[in-house]
């Protein structure tokens, strides 16, 4: 399918460098960006959170104002106004009464009534009807966005009803599951709380309305796409999501990284750069994290990294079942991530029991994550279920070598080391169980010590493709795939 180019409206409740919590504001903001890149005119919408409107680094210009009804008892103010990324990207940010009055930062952002979502949806659907610029595909993002596409096929004007809707499930764990009292919040007509709208168990499921009102569904990785259509991953909707892919509406793309962010020969968090060609600021970077963590320089130790939100998802409960046994190999861990308190506990307690072996960081900085994604010879990512992961593309491009589970995204992205063949790029273990994990480990510190062949794997690994250019073209082909379907049926999936 010849690839054109198209106005596309990405609508995310996070969006990176503006709000970030996870992976979603990653994508949010490196996406669009790429497909300015490719041509398209690609534009981001999300909450006017007052961290981004007080930021001095934005210059933000109103756009609208207009009264809007959700339903005869709720009626909002709601005011649009944008700036410009230095990508070129232009962002809308949508503010509508005070419902994210409170996210002064961005661990604030997601602790706001779920009320919030329903306002934010139906102010963008309602400023979609009238606003000066038209998007032709509306691309929303996990459930807090879910209502749009819903909203558009409920209430859509005659210039809404040609917009293609394209939703991304980012983690089908979370779909913004509600008691049945909440339904009538939404301002939606009766029948859309039914089996073919947004009834699920006696309750109410937005993610799920965006399922069936969407033009196109995609999820962040092709074996996630598979997995979530099985009772193990599919979160009760499997049923529903065999059924999309049976309709050809589902399909997974996988996710890329920013290259500009994320590039050893350029990152301002970094001792020393370095490249495949030239790997010896690479060792500067790992004696520098060595020295950060309390350690002497040791070559014959791994320096092993984990970059990770602390839950069971990311697979911490084999690395706390495996314990003092993971610590007798030859290794120094470092870690940075927050989360469950129990894990929060447990790496603090592992830091001041094994000092000489451990060190772990409770909280998020950045640059401190540049540094372990640099210095480590190599990344964790145990993870139960990963629907794409970022963490082991990054550690690619820093020539730090993946050990995952075979399963969602890092199936994708990972192959299993061949030294006789010179190919793969990671140690991977499929059964969720802690000695299959430390068999991986240990086959990675057995490749570890053959420096010469390692060498020549942290060349390979640095030279692949992990950036958002390769991901925006499938992305350019979903969305044509997406207003085809809008063309040739009529306004709704659902009722």
């Amino acid at each position: 399918m010849q690839q054109n180019s198209y106005r596309v409206l990405m609508v995310s409740a996070e969006v990176a460098p503006l709000a970030k919590v996870g992976g979603l504001a990653d994508v949010a903001g490196a996406l669009p960006k790429a497909l300015h890149a490719l041509g398209h005119d690609a534009r981001i919408l999300m909450p006017a959170y007052p961290m981004v409107e007080t930021d001095a680094r934005w210059q933000i210009e109103p756009v609208s104002q207009f009264t809007l009804s959700i339903h005869p008892g709720w009626t909002e103010n709601v005011s649009v106004k944008h700036l410009q990324l230095p990508s070129g990207v232009r962002v809308y940010l949508l503010q509508v009464g005070d419902w994210f009055a409170n996210a002064t930062e961005s661990t604030k952002i997601y602790a706001v009534d779920p009320r919030a979502y329903v306002a934010f949806c139906r102010a963008t659907v309602e400023w979609l009807a009238h606003a000066d610029w038209t998007p032709q595909v509306v691309h929303c993002n996990d459930w807090h966005t879910a209502l749009i596409p819903v909203y558009i096929r409920a209430y859509g004007t005659e210039r809404t009803a040609n917009m293609a809707t394209v939703f991304t499930i980012h983690n089908l764990a979370f779909q913004g599951v509600f008691e049945r009292t909440f339904f009538a919040e939404l301002g939606l007509p009766d029948y859309w709380f039914d089996i073919e709208g947004l009834e699920f168990y006696g309750k109410v499921n937005l993610l799920k309305g965006a399922l069936l009102a969407s033009d196109r569904v995609n999820t962040v990785s092709p074996t996630y796409a598979a997995e979530i259509q099985t009772p193990e991953y599919g979160e009760r909707l499997e049923g529903l999501l065999r059924r999309l892919a049976d309709e050809r509406r589902l399909t997974g793309i996988l996710n890329g990284i920013d290259y500009d962010e994320w590039n050893p020969e350029t990152d301002p968090y970094l001792p020393a750069h370095y490249s495949a060609d030239n790997l010896q600021g690479k060792a500067i970077c790992r004696a520098d994290l060595q020295q950060a963590c309390g350690w002497q320089p040791d070559p014959s130790k791994a320096v092993i990294g984990l970059v990770s939100r602390l839950t069971d998802q990311k697979g911490l409960d084999l690395i706390k079942a495996l314990g003092a046994k993971l610590l007798q190999l030859p290794i120094q861990l470092v870690l940075l991530g927050t989360g469950d308190p129990t894990y929060e506990r447990y790496f603090r307690s592992l830091h001041k029991r094994h000092r000489a072996k451990v060190h772990a960081t409770i909280g998020f900085d950045n640059a401190w994550a540049h540094r372990i994604y640099a210095g480590s010879d190599m990344f964790l990512m145990p993870s139960r279920f990963e629907p794409c992961g970022l963490g082991q593309m990054i550690s690619l491009r820093y020539g730090t070598i993946p050990i995952v589970r075979q399963t969602g995204g890092l199936a994708d992205s990972i192959t299993p080391y061949d030294a006789a063949r010179a190919a793969g790029n990671g140690f991977v273990f499929r059964e969720y169980k802690p000695d299959a994990l430390y068999e991986a480990v240990r086959q990675a510190l057995e490749a570890f010590a053959d420096t010469p062949r390692w060498q020549m794997l942290v060349q390979r690994v640095m030279r692949q493709d992990w950036s958002w250019a390769r991901s925006a073209r499938a992305y350019s082909t979903l969305y044509a795939e997406a207003l085809e379907n809008r063309a040739q049926h009529a306004p709704a999936h659902a009722p």
